[in-house]
């Protein structure tokens, strides 16, 4: 007579601190709609916009998680969660969640956590940090530029424009869903745009505007990695904005993207070749340019991709034959299974 398994304790975060923070709001939402209960005792956990975190309620019939409730200790939380052989699955985007805090906090409360691990969230979520670590591995990319908000000169739009020509698109560093994000294509406008990322973060990016088109793919997988079909963005706007993520879905999204079977391998073979550069782990959604003279560039890795109904990074596994509740499932997998590796050589 075989038993049934018992639920095993699987903490959702989601909310925190940075300006993508509605996002994972509705992120988590959508997690929880469709994760099966009879393999995880649910227990969600809201941070707030000031990095409290406490004890949600999950509705089916809202559009996004309220991170509000009972507070809770977040050490001891973790604690006494791992100690009953849980998870944690953090629905955070951006800073203070994506960019390896959360995960050194899972590290030291001795937990396993879905993603990417400190290093590899680190690197992905700063882009300087990650174009450095994919030039180092003659990843093709944009051309670009970093610089720090205190190195800003009168002189810097025109001479960025000079090495990069125009148009460009500035960036903060550390972040994602394409906040802060604005094209420029003189010096007045990417003098705006600068002081626009700079309020979001003050690392900045500024790269090359690329003729071509925009393809992303889901990449799955600690040491056994494999990938997803990609699926190509045809934007709403000038650029994959924000609103075309999130709000008003008016990007078309091809999913397949419509390329040649060489087309797909080679894409497969540099998406699992970055997700390796930049020593991730879990789950990526790498994103790609294809230039118009058939070049394929490196854009950025996003470790934690977001779920909600219109998202690339389930859907692209969807179309592959691994349904939403198929891949929850196997990503806490792979969280247990990564956890109980990097212990056994620690204690080693």
């Amino acid at each position: 007579m075989t038993t049934t398994p018992k639920p095993r304790p699987l903490v959702v975060l989601f909310g925190g601190q940075s300006a993508e923070h509605d996002v994972s709001c509705v992120t988590a939402k959508h997690v929880l709609d469709a994760i099966r209960r009879d393999r995880h005792e649910i227990i969600p956990v809201g941070i707030s916009r000031d990095g409290r975190w406490a004890r949600s309620t999950w509705s089916s019939d809202v559009d996004a998680l309220d991170p509000t409730g009972e507070p809770v200790d977040p050490f001891a939380l973790l604690t006494s969660t791992a100690a009953s052989g849980g998870a944690v699955l953090p629905l955070l985007h951006g800073p203070f969640g994506e960019d390896g805090t959360v995960q050194g906090l899972c590290e030291l409360a001795g937990i396993p956590y879905v993603g990417a691990g400190v290093l590899g969230s680190a690197l992905a979520m700063d882009k300087i940090a990650a174009k450095h670590a994919l030039d180092a591995q003659g990843l093709a990319q944009a051309a670009w530029r970093g610089l720090h908000v205190d190195e800003v000169t009168a002189s810097t739009p025109a001479e960025l424009l000079d090495a990069l020509g125009s148009p460009v698109f500035v960036k903060p560093a550390n972040m994602g869903s394409s906040v802060g994000v604005t094209r420029a294509t003189e010096p007045q406008s990417l003098a705006e745009a600068i002081e626009v990322a700079g309020e979001y973060d003050e690392w900045l990016v500024v790269e090359e505007a690329i003729v071509g088109r925009e393809i992303e793919i889901s990449v799955l997988g600690n040491r056994d990695v494999r990938t997803s079909l990609p699926g190509e963005i045809v934007a709403g706007a000038e650029f994959y904005t924000y609103e075309d993520k999130y709000l008003d879905g008016k990007a078309e999204l091809l999913i397949p993207a419509p390329l040649s079977d060489s087309e797909v391998a080679e894409m497969q073979r540099l998406a699992v070749a970055a997700y390796r550069a930049l020593r991730v782990e879990g789950l990526a959604r790498a994103d790609f340019f294809f230039t118009t003279d058939g070049r394929w560039l490196v854009n950025e890795l996003n470790t934690m991709p977001g779920f909600t109904p219109i998202s690339m990074y389930p859907k692209m596994w969807a179309a592959s034959g691994l349904d939403y509740p198929d891949l929850l499932d196997e990503l806490i997998d792979l969280a247990h299974e990564r956890h109980e590796r990097t212990r056994h050589n620690t204690a080693r």
